[in-house]
């Protein structure tokens, strides 16, 4: 059963991603929940979701066209 503080599987806290911004470029991020991937479109990065922890490491993300 869940609790009114659990979110559904394979999603970000909306109030993380409020505060969350690319650590290169400082811009804002999206959310995409298909890939599980944080994307920062200024710097061409898709930063990963692991176990619901954003990997925020720029040799982590991935390149994005």
């Amino acid at each position: 059963m869940n609790t009114p503080t659990e979110r559904p599987e394979n999603t970000v806290d909306p109030k993380l991603l409020e505060i969350l911004v690319c650590p290169l470029t400082k811009g804002p991020l999206e959310f995409d929940s298909n890939r599980q991937e944080l994307i920062s479109r200024s710097a061409k990065l898709a930063y990963p979701i692991r176990d619901g922890i954003p990997i925020m490491l720029p040799e982590e993300a991935r390149k994005i066209d």
